[in-house]
């Protein structure tokens, strides 16, 4: 709980008291994960949101080909989950995995509710939360619109360099909507410079 904790305080402009943090705890279950366990499934209702205290998690979608997608990735004090399933109770089109053994605390939609009538201090980082998402959305799809797979891969490693070492190649290549392969000329390339 400590690291929600730190997490929380760094979050919110105004102190979390020792009352607060004791109301937040309380609406959240400590939970590990194996590495490539299951946090979600497509078809399932996402009844948990997951903060991740220790590992490494993605989220992916399948198509109907059987080609894989990545969608987000995620690492400790990141949140983790689908939030249009776990907002709106209605069944995922995603997969969301544990890339390495993790250790999560989980909260319930209802929770969530609840501590953000009892608690501001939770609310405001709720908003936060979804400011800086909204805003990293808006930034990714530009990005995929616009910029061709060399300067994608810079942004990302200019921006997520703590994603290289925690996620093989394959899983780049797909977060960033390019081929393993392409991934391989622009490393290579970027080496030469």
């Amino acid at each position: 709980m400590q690291a929600l904790y730190d997490y929380l305080s760094k979050k919110v402009s105004q102190v979390i008291t020792e009352e607060d943090f004791d109301v937040i705890k309380g609406h959240f279950t400590y939970k590990k994960l194996r590495k490539r366990q299951f946090f979600l499934e497509e078809g399932e209702i996402c009844k948990n949101y997951a903060f991740i205290v220790k590992g490494a998690m993605r989220q992916y979608y399948i198509d109907d080909k059987g080609v894989e997608y990545t969608i987000n990735l995620f690492v400790e004090d990141w949140w983790a989950g689908d939030r249009e399933s776990f907002v709106m109770q209605t069944p995922s089109v995603y997969y969301l995995d544990a890339w390495e053994p993790c250790e999560v605390l989980l909260i319930t939609r209802e929770d969530t509710l609840k501590l953000c009538a009892e608690c501001s201090a939770f609310n405001e980082m709720l908003l936060k939360l979804d400011e800086r998402n909204n805003i990293a959305t808006q930034k990714r799809i530009t990005s995929t619109i616009s910029l061709n797979a060399e300067m994608r891969y810079q942004y990302f490693v200019d921006n997520y360099p703590f994603f290289l070492n925690r996620f093989p190649q394959h899983i780049i290549a797909s977060f960033l909507g390019i081929t393993k392969d392409t991934l391989s000329r622009i490393r290579k390339k970027m080496m030469r410079k």
